[in-house]
Order: structure tokens, then sequence, then C-alpha cells
């Protein structure tokens, strides 16, 4: 399947100074220690130039188990954010281990009427690839509130905060594409070409599960795609075995490229005489595919993220660590007819 044959991304529209954010609780729960956070992701947010909101759940303590509540009742919340029309962006507070639970919940038919950006990465990974799947929804793979704005970001020199601020505000405001990303030298090529192509990824044990359910985005949908991925915890071993599975079932002979983020707590990686490099196993498990791959790029659990916005096209030069976004993340204000 071409580039061209493939659906339209349905990209919400851009926002404006003074529109409603929510900071929403769609998987793990507030811990009291990380309210300053959380409030300084605010004053972030409110500095981009949006008013900001709390959804209820939001509340430090509140928790069912290792979530902020129910399922159902995370699915209620998050269906009625997307069903008002004041709110017109919803940041995820955190990830966690919720979003399975409530995939058969969403009401994707109020996502197709207003589609708003959707905001976090981690457990959200999970959100961005079945709406993505269900509805062409662009997925705004991003730092979260609590543990990015509010705390990565706080920890990272001035100038780094305030390209990222304006990064993040062009994304969400911006109808132009915003073209190169600010590379660093932290970028590694792996495997030097040069492709273009829809991104698509997340953290890799999420993507490896959403394709176990009937929301699985359909394997054309990668023809052609730049996957990009990123993972945290666990052993070097589980990254091989979940880039097998892509590999059984048909991914990495579909994609035109490869994005690997900053590995973060990755047990027993590149330990002297034992365990591979990242690097390493990801060469190892396309074997003869021959593909641009581009290693260590900022986004995932390792701290602040650069936008990875899921579907939207992407040019990628491996050899000469570029990756550029050339298409817009939202679609103008005074666009008419059907979204996209």
């Amino acid at each position: 399947m071409t580039l061209a044959a493939l659906p339209q991304p349905l990209r919400p529209r851009a926002l404006r100074p003074g529109d409603l954010v929510v900071v929403a609780s769609l998987s793990g729960p507030l811990h009291a220690a990380y309210e300053p956070d959380l409030e300084q992701a605010v004053v972030v947010l409110e500095r981009m130039g949006f008013r900001v909101r709390r959804a209820p759940l939001l509340e430090a303590g509140r928790h069912h188990w290792w979530s902020a509540a129910t399922p159902a009742e995370i699915a209620r919340e998050f269906n009625a954010l997307l069903r008002d029309p004041e709110v017109r962006a919803i940041i995820a507070h955190d990830g966690g281990q919720t979003v399975l639970g409530y995939l058969d919940l969403i009401d994707v038919e109020a996502i197709a009427a207003d589609p708003k950006p959707i905001l976090g990465y981690s457990d959200i990974s999970l959100l961005h690839l079945v709406l993505y799947a269900q509805t062409g929804l662009v997925g705004f793979h991003t730092d979260l509130a609590t543990p990015g704005l509010g705390g990565h970001w706080q920890a990272a020199p001035a100038a780094r905060r305030a390209e990222l601020e304006k990064l993040y505000a062009t994304l969400l405001t911006g109808t132009e594409p915003i073209g190169a990303l600010p590379a660093s030298p932290s970028w590694e090529c792996w495997r030097a070409g040069r492709t273009e192509g829809r991104l698509i990824g997340g953290v890799i044990n999420r993507i490896v599960l959403a394709q176990a359910t009937p929301y699985a985005l359909p394997l054309e949908r990668f023809d052609g795609a730049v996957l990009f991925w990123e993972e945290t915890g666990g052993q070097a071993a589980y990254v091989w075995s979940y880039l097998q599975v892509l590999r059984h079932c048909g991914i990495l002979d579909r994609i035109s490229g490869m994005v690997v983020g900053v590995p973060y707590a990755i047990h027993g990686l590149g330990a002297p005489e034992a365990s591979p490099t990242l690097r390493e196993i990801v060469l190892d498990v396309l074997g003869d595919r021959d593909i641009p791959v581009l290693g260590n790029v900022e986004f995932g659990h390792a701290g602040p993220n650069l936008p990875m916005p899921v579907g939207i096209c992407v040019a990628l030069d491996a050899q000469q660590r570029t990756l550029s976004l050339l298409e817009p993340a939202v679609r103008p204000h005074a666009m008419t007819g059907p979204v996209g």
C-alpha cells in the first residue's frame, strides 16, 4: 500500500490561546508526593497560553489498586471530556497499567465527531495506537503532565525547557509542518538510509499488546511506516523478544524505517561480556532488512520527550541523523467539510 493510498489521519483542530486543556487520570493515580510536580505542569501549560483544568478523578490519594479508579470510572470521565465541546485537548497526568481495561468502553463516535489532541506516552501509547486504528486520530506521543512537564522538564537546562515549550505549543497550535525536530549529539545512526512514511509507535510492550487485541492496527497500515519505539524496565531479553513478535507478525517486513528512543532502566543492557547493546539487539532481529535505523532519540521514559505524532508523515535520514515532521498534527479552524 502506498502512502497516498493509506487512510488520511484524523487531525484535531488547532488550539487557540485561551483554549481549555484538561489534565486527566487516564491510567495511574496521583500520589500526594507528586502534587507539586502536577502544579508545575499546570504552570507550563498556562505559560503556553492555555486555560487548564483538572478532571475530577485527578485527586491526590485516590486510587483503585494500581489505577486512579476502576476502568469503567476512568472511561466515563474520559468519554465526558471527549464529548465536552469546551475541552480542546486532554493530557494524561501519568502512565500506568489501566488502559487495557477500558479500550472497549471508549466513545469512538465522539472522537470522530470532534477529534481532540490526547497527549501522553507509556500506557497512553495504547490509546494512540487503538484510536489511530479505529478512527485515524493523530496520537500526540508527548510527555505526560506530572513526571514530564512538571518533572523531567524542570530538571532540564533552561534553554532546553524553552525549546520544548515552543515546540509543544507549535505542535498544538500550528497548521504548518514543524520540519526537522531538534537533534542532539546522542542521536546515533544504527543503519544508514533515508525514507518517508507515517509515524507509528510507542512503548514497545504496548505496541505488542495492542496488536493482540481486537483493536489492533491492520498490518497494511504498517506498509511504509516509520516505526518508533522505546522501552523501560524489564530485561534486555524482553526487548529482543518484543522485536521478535513484531518480526513474526510481519510488521518488520512492512516498515520502511525505525527510530529507537533512549532506553531506561533495562536490566542487563550492554553489560560487559554478558549482554548486547540495544543497537546490537535491533540489528540482530532486523537481520538483512535494509531499512534506516536512528537510535537514542529523546523520547520515552528517560527524560524530556520530543513529540512523535502518530499518523503524521515524516522524513528520516539515519546517516544525517535527522527526523522531520512533514505534516502538521492539527488542522486549521477554517477547514470545512469532513475533518482529516
